[in-house]
């Protein structure tokens, strides 16, 4: 079936994109959702073979220019602070673990799947590599103790780009010592190369900072603007000395996350969007060109070995070995050295040396995509289902009730984590200002000070524990911003949201219409009035519903000045009341509501904050 390179190209976007998003609607791993894709439009069905519709010479300038691009958005991540700041047995992991884990891996490609030296190195180097897209969804998915869960996630984010600059690394050295030609000149002009590498990418990272720093870009051009020269850097590095331009935008994005620039932010999720449309397409295009041959290949008994290899030989001793004298305990090293899935990064990597080495005349280079592809999906696979039952045979899973994180701190924050404390739900506050979470460490609530949508972007702050989240900031539209932004991964019945305004003035914001996430409570909680009760001395109480207090009779005889915040069962799962849903309820359940200190038959409603002028003052006063 021919087709035309526009309809191939937007075919390949559509089922990137379309098999991430299908991935997040079904909860599974966006890579094996890809490789089917690409396997049915490539050597399944025919209908797309990128080398023979776009041209070989765009299809790897595509694969190339993409895979720069991922690298310096990894890379961006790389800060030297964050680093300093892990434990030793990252550290170590990183360093050591990563070294021992390309040596025995280049052993095993080289003694077990037959290939010769120079392809045997470039795909170890390769294959040390565990994305943070596949294991941050592994490690939500398993609910592990934070220490493991840290360690696994580092890993993850700082090996990202080392692996392909060993990769390059392998690549030159090895060309240097195998070829025919070898001689000082062409070590020197090797070492040379390296050196100018480093130099292109460390100016063109200093440039770009300063020029940001002094705001020399349009603020809406400066996405752009950084995009043109992380390509012009990689091109410009690639011309003067061939397969160094990784490593140059490599240097340029760790210079760039060093020099602390207040719009990196920016930068970043501009190109986190980028790099989620070339992994997507990249690797739709990579398993498309996977040949029926190949796949056979896949069933070989010397790839099966090579799999195995790394699994069960590679990584448990690459761990261990590393970790020799860390305070890991032997169940913790047990789980590390099981689980480490490999993701996008390592196949569209193979992709791009599988080029270069057949270029170089090492056609055994041809198997490196069936061994990393085969290695993608038995990691994905086995490590996906393992990983949960795993942890908790070896009881380094949170075993506990599901938490609760409560953005903004404030009184009433810090009232429902004590309850939900005395009850052994976990809790997180998270607030910007160190002033707003006083209260919090004075009570010794969990809590932690920095941006959210800045902490989980760049994995600093783990939310693995926690399923529901509530949002508790006096600024509505930034309440609304993060709900938005978080709804993807904790889902609208998990979120909800504190009525800043009331409904009286609430309407006079068009931006406050049309809230996807639900709002907490009944016309009372709004966020001033939940804080005074408290003040006043209004507490948490659970009333658990039996038979002799049926759900009816509750909402019949209870308090009126009580308001009703969530549900709350024997598994510690939550369900808050919103302005439009009342939760199901059964008996041994408990409803908890915000409850005065004293009865009171006065038959009065209490009168509630919700003026203008009150709203104003709250918008003056908040820390941020």
């Amino acid at each position: 079936m021919k087709i035309s390179a526009t309809f191939a190209v937007s075919l390949i976007i559509f089922l990137g994109i379309f098999s991430q998003w299908l991935a997040w609607k079904i909860s599974k791993p966006a890579i094996v959702i890809m490789s089917l894709a690409g396997l049915v439009v490539g050597p399944f069905l025919n209908i797309i073979v990128p080398s023979q519709i776009l041209g070989d010479s765009l299809y790897k300038s595509i694969i190339s220019i993409s895979v720069a691009l991922i690298l310096f958005e990894g890379s961006l991540s790389l800060d030297f602070k964050e680093i300093t700041d892990t434990k030793m047995t990252i550290k170590r992991i990183v360093v050591f673990g990563a070294l021992i884990a390309w040596i025995l891996g280049s052993l095993s490609a080289y003694f077990l799947a037959g290939l010769s030296i120079t392809p045997s190195l470039v795909i170890g180097a390769v294959l040390i590599v565990t994305g943070p897209t596949v294991i941050i969804a592994l490690l939500r998915q398993a609910k592990l103790d934070s220490k493991v869960s840290t360690i696994l996630k580092w890993e993850g984010i700082l090996v990202d780009p080392m692996g392909a600059i060993l990769a390059v690394l392998s690549f030159e050295t090895a060309k240097v010592f195998t070829s025919t030609s070898v001689s000082a000149g062409i070590l020197v002009q090797f070492g040379i190369g390296v050196v100018i590498a480093v130099i292109i990418g460390g100016l063109a990272g200093l440039a770009t900072g300063r020029a940001l720093q002094k705001n020399y870009f349009p603020e809406y051009l400066k996405s752009a603007i950084v995009l043109c020269l992380v390509l012009g850097t990689f091109s410009l590095s690639e011309f003067i000395t061939h397969e160094t331009g990784l490593l140059a935008v490599t240097v340029m994005g760790v210079i760039l996350a060093n020099m602390h620039i207040s719009s990196i932010e920016q930068l970043k999720h501009f190109n986190e969007n980028i790099s989620v449309i070339l992994t997507s397409s990249v690797f739709i295009m990579l398993t498309a060109s996977l040949s029926r041959s190949v796949l056979v290949d896949i069933f070989q008994l010397k790839i099966i070995l090579f799999v195995l290899s790394m699994l069960f030989i590679v990584r448990p001793l690459s761990i261990w070995l590393s970790t020799i004298g860390t305070d890991l305990t032997s169940k913790e090293k047990a789980l590390i050295g099981w689980i480490a899935p490999r993701g996008i990064v390592a196949l569209t990597v193979t992709g791009y040396f599988t080029n270069l080495l057949v270029e170089e005349g090492h056609q055994d280079a041809e198997l490196l995509l069936a061994l990393t592809f085969a290695l993608v999906i038995v990691t994905v696979v086995a490590h996906g289902f393992s990983i949960q039952p795993l942890a908790k045979r070896l009881g380094l899973a949170h075993a506990g009730k599901p938490g609760l994180v409560i953005v903004g701190s404030n009184r009433f924050s810090v009232a429902m984590a004590n309850f939900l404390k005395e009850y052994d739900i976990p809790s997180l506050i998270v607030d910007y200002s160190d002033k707003n979470l006083e209260h919090a460490i004075n009570t010794d609530i969990e809590s932690y000070q920095g941006e959210i949508l800045y902490e989980v972007a760049n994995y600093n702050l783990d939310l693995v524990i926690y399923k529901k989240m509530l949002l508790n900031t006096p600024i509505p539209l930034y309440n609304i911003l993060v709900s938005n932004e978080f709804v993807g991964k904790f889902g609208h019945g998990n979120m909800c949201i504190i009525n800043v305004l009331g409904d009286k003035i609430r309407s006079d914001f068009k931006e406050l219409q049309h809230i996807g996430v639900p709002r907490l409570g009944d016309y009372r909680a709004t966020y001033l009035s939940l804080i005074r009760l408290v003040e006043e001395g209004y507490t948490f109480s659970a009333t658990q519903i039996t038979e002799a207090l049926t759900e009816e009779s509750y909402y019949k005889n209870t308090d009126y000045r009580r308001i009703n915040i969530f549900t709350m069962n024997d598994a510690g799962d939550i369900d808050f009341f919103t302005t439009g849903h009342r939760p199901k309820i059964s008996n041994g359940d408990y409803i908890v509501s915000l409850a005065p200190p004293s009865p009171d038959d006065s038959g009065q409603h209490l009168e509630f904050v919700n003026s203008k002028s009150a709203f104003n003052t709250l918008q003056n006063n908040w820390t941020r």
